[in-house]
């Protein structure tokens, strides 16, 4: 009852699938996975004389600290931090201890976290985490929306509906088109996010491998530093300041900042025709809409979907416009932004999660449907206009003007004037079913 972000409170249920990649703890399992992953790769070139090749058990050993890693060993790093005042540092400080008990690998704690900066670590874990939180969370929610959608396009394709634009009656659409449009544009999206790869940033302390140079002046830095950072399944930047210019944190942001504008404007559309009456809502036993107006079955699943949106957009904007800049090799302002990644994806999940309940939650009012294309025939007169000019009849579009702009039309009125209309016979039974037919 205490917690400051609804997301590790109200909602904590529905955005748990991300704690594995946004939390804490998550974050330091994922550094001391680079870390050790960077030193069995030192162990592996020879050019690094000193570090001898590691044995296969010792290599299962320092696996088991990555994949067994959990709260006690989060909680030792915190409190080694305590001290130090430096996340990274402690992540080093807590890894030579657990060589101490690693048979062999006593004297090696100098090559833990050789020539690095904090960066070179840093950027690596936030790639992994967020690179697999992308393909393990975010896009099965988004495609099992997409599913949903698709499958909404498909029933109601031929179920004619009256179309608005500029909130005024316009020519007939069906709803399963109008479904057919969000999914076509979020399967966009979807594809974009997909082929997106994290970068990875690894060459010291300003991106020249200067430190390691030292050392071991002969080995290749730049080809085993492409070569770590692949296996890590990132794609690596050639030339960098001290820091990942953080372009593909940007670029991922406005990838899911369209998706979130794309879901914004469905839920606003649902609304809007659940308020229409096009659709109806499911009435869930036990169920309160309002707390004093006992009739009300309230859209809230497309209401919390649309403000939970606009907070993960607002979150994502901010990060594509502040972390790409930095001033000159580096400044510290882009590491307390980046602790906020996981929270702009816990309100994206959420607001996914409520929309998909809402969309589960529709049926179909057809006699809403059919009443609405009944109430207004003048939006017959774009076809009609069009085949009086398909038959060169002049002043085709005034005189659709003059007999239905502002005007109440009747259906009688409509039928009455095409019957009057140059038309075939063919034609004129068209427009008798239209939008039917």
């Amino acid at each position: 009852m205490q917690h400051l972000s609804p997301l590790d409170g109200r909602y904590r249920s529905k955005t748990e699938a991300l704690r594995p990649f946004f939390s804490e703890e998550a974050l330091m399992r994922a550094r001391v996975e680079v870390e050790l992953k960077y030193f069995m790769a030192l162990a592996h070139d020879p050019g690094i004389r000193e570090l001898k090749k590691l044995k296969a058990k010792q290599i299962r050993a320092l696996q088991d600290i990555i994949y067994k890693f959990g709260l006690k060993d989060a909680l030792e790093i915190h409190e080694i931090e305590r001290k130090t005042n430096h996340d990274v540092k402690a992540v080093e400080y807590f890894l030579r201890r657990k060589f101490e008990r690693i048979g062999g690998l006593k004297h090696t704690t100098h090559f833990l976290h050789f020539g690095l900066t904090s960066e070179d670590v840093n950027n690596l874990a936030y790639g992994i985490l967020i690179q697999r939180a992308l393909k393990q969370v975010v896009l099965p929610s988004l495609r099992g929306t997409l599913h949903e959608l698709q499958g909404m396009a498909r029933r109601w394709r031929k179920t004619p509906m009256l179309s608005l634009t500029h909130g005024q009656p316009a020519t007939p659409t069906t709803v399963g088109k109008e479904c057919a449009v969000f999914a076509d544009r979020l399967e966009r999206q979807i594809r974009q996010l997909q082929s997106f790869r994290m970068q990875g940033k690894f060459g010291g302390a300003v991106g020249t491998y200067a430190a390691q140079r030292i050392a071991y002046p002969d080995v290749r830095w730049e080809i085993f530093g492409r070569k770590f950072i692949r296996s890590l399944r990132l794609d690596p930047l050639a030339h960098t300041t001290q820091i990942n210019p953080h372009d593909d944190l940007a670029e991922m942001s406005h990838i899911v900042s369209r998706a979130n504008a794309i879901l914004l404007d469905l839920s606003r559309d649902l609304w809007l025709y659940i308020s229409r009456g096009v659709f109806r809502q499911k009435v869930i036993a036990g169920e309160v809409g309002s707390s004093t107006m006992p009739h009300k079955v309230n859209p809230i699943d497309f209401e919390n979907a649309e403000g939970n949106l606009g907070i993960s957009t607002a979150l994502f904007s901010h990060f594509a416009e502040k972390l790409p800049v930095s001033r000159l090799q580096r400044d510290l302002s882009d590491s307390t932004v980046q602790r906020n990644i996981g929270i702009a994806f816990g309100y994206h999940l959420l607001a996914v999660a409520s929309l998909r309940k809402g969309l589960g939650k529709l049926s179909l009012d057809r006699a809403t449907v059919k009443r609405e294309l009944a109430d207004h025939p003048e939006v017959l007169a774009e076809g009609i206009q069009m085949l009086l000019r398909k038959h060169g009849v002049e002043g085709a579009y005034e005189q659709l003007k003059k007999l239905t702009r502002g005007a109440k039309v009747t259906h009688e009125n409509m039928l009455k004037f095409a019957e009057s209309l140059p038309l075939s016979k063919a034609e004129k039974e068209r427009l008798r079913r239209w939008p039917l037919a």
